[in-house]
């Protein structure tokens, strides 16, 4: 199944519980990745995260419910999980601009998003360059930082996590320990659906966890390479690249593993780094 189909797929779950809590296990499931993978492929693909997304379709749906004219707004609240009649209202004015009695009177303007539909489209001439990589287990010695479900949040937070850890002097710390393989200062995100989300800041080390380190294995895997320079939002660009352009037409699919960045020059102004994807032979 083409992952176009597959995200189609996901749709297709989104519609048929839309007025129900949406696992996002579930859903990433529809797609064969992990909610991780899912969320973030989403929202590069879609343009949108995940979470507005549904937050969309729903107020899309809430305002056609009312202007019926025959429901409570209460009872519309409820039905697309609002259990706060302020929390409903905030939501419907966010997404139309007007108050959810103000619709209950004709000529009242809304906003309709209607479902989306995944379509494979070429696009880009630029070049990506990149190299398939199979390697061992290995153990890495840093700091973790929990990460949230929804992974937007953590594009906000992330970068503060480096900036603290440069100015505690964490980072400088840590560079003795290295003596692994890849070699620079590694960013691993450990979103896998049966852990604890968190995020290391750390290096590859066979040195003894005294206390001051916590320490991680990333399991063994196929990894997608690809190299790039520049700053934090650079590599945004990148993976947001990896996903639209190169993932869709590579005959590789995410599998299972955290994904890692590796810093060569920990200078958040200008650095030389590595964007490890975890892959698999898509089906």
């Amino acid at each position: 199944m083409e992952w176009t189909e597959r995200f189609n797929q996901a749709i297709r779950y989104i519609e048929e519980h839309i007025s129900e809590e949406i696992d996002y296990k579930e859903l990433a499931q529809a797609a064969c990745c992990s909610s991780y993978h899912f969320q973030r492929m989403f929202s590069y693909l879609a343009g949108v995260p995940l979470s507005e997304y549904i937050r969309r379709r729903r107020m899309s749906l809430a305002a056609v419910d009312l202007q019926g004219g025959r429901e409570k707004i209460i009872d519309v609240g409820l039905k697309y999980g609002y259990s706060s009649p302020t929390a409903f209202n905030r939501a419907f004015q966010s997404v139309h601009g007007v108050a959810p009695s103000a619709v209950k009177n004709q000529g009242v303007c809304v906003k309709s998003f209607p479902p989306l539909v995944f379509q494979f489209s070429l696009k880009g001439a630029e070049e990506l360059n990149y190299r398939i990589e199979t390697k061992e287990a290995f153990r890495i010695l840093g700091k973790s930082y929990p990460l949230h479900r929804e992974i937007e949040q953590n594009f906000l937070e992330v970068p503060q996590m480096w900036q603290e850890a440069a100015a505690s002097g964490m980072i400088a710390a840590m560079l003795p320990l290295m003596d692994g393989q890849p070699k620079g200062v590694l960013g691993v995100s450990a979103c896998g659906d049966g852990e604890q989300w968190r995020y290391y800041i750390a290096v590859a080390s066979s040195a003894r966890a005294d206390g001051s380190w916590e320490e991680y294995t990333v399991p063994g895997g196929t990894w997608a390479v690809f190299p790039g320079a520049g700053t934090g939002k650079s590599i945004q660009e990148l993976e947001r690249r990896i996903v639209t352009e190169w993932l869709p037409a590579s005959g590789y699919e995410f599998a299972e593993g955290p994904d890692v960045e590796v810093y060569f020059q920990p200078d958040p102004r200008h650095t030389r780094y590595e964007v490890w994807i975890p892959v698999k032979k898509a089906v």
